[in-house]
């Protein structure tokens, strides 16, 4: 899957979030160290929000690609 990310430089590296996921954050030294922790972050969100449901009564639905 693919996620959008938030990209912001500053004088102590760069912070990464994932605006569709909200609290999903990570930060690291260069770029490529913030990609690689934002990916792990996207990982483990999902472990949460899939261990959070696990009592609940899950449905899907699939939104028109035209809205």
């Amino acid at each position: 899957m693919k996620y959008k990310i938030a990209l912001h430089h500053s004088d102590e590296g760069y912070s990464a979030s994932v605006p569709g996921l909200p609290g999903c954050w990570s930060q690291g030294k260069t770029e490529a160290e913030a990609f690689a922790n934002i990916e792990v972050a996207i990982r483990e969100y999902f472990s949460v929000a899939e261990d959070l449901l696990k009592d609940a009564e899950v449905r899907e639905i699939e939104l028109d690609p035209r809205l």
